[in-house]
């Protein structure tokens, strides 16, 4: 059985997702085969927040070179934006970054 950390591997920190973090939306990097019930109850769990609404994608592996021919890709993964209900509580993780 999954725990809820081994369902949130890591949180996404980029310019772009700090961006959302005042209209209370967090991006996570997920586990591939977890579905968005999974992944809220996750985060509910974790964070002790209350989840609106969950949006998963599919996000490929880009490719890498090393040398002339022997071409590579990094790994696929899941990311998941979350969206917190306007009377939720933050994520506190997140709030330094900003």
């Amino acid at each position: 059985m999954k725990t809820s950390y081994d369902i949130l591997l890591r949180p996404i920190i980029s310019e772009q997702s700090m961006e959302h973090v005042d209209i209370l939306k967090y991006a996570f990097e997920v586990r591939p085969d977890a579905n968005k019930i999974e992944i809220k109850k996750a985060v509910e769990e974790i964070f002790g927040v209350k989840v609106d609404k969950v949006t998963t994608a599919n996000v490929k592996g880009k490719s890498h070179r090393q040398g002339r021919y022997p071409e590579g890709y990094a790994k696929d993964w899941k990311k998941a934006v979350i969206r917190l209900k306007p009377d939720s509580k933050t994520i506190e993780f997140f709030e330094g970054m900003v």
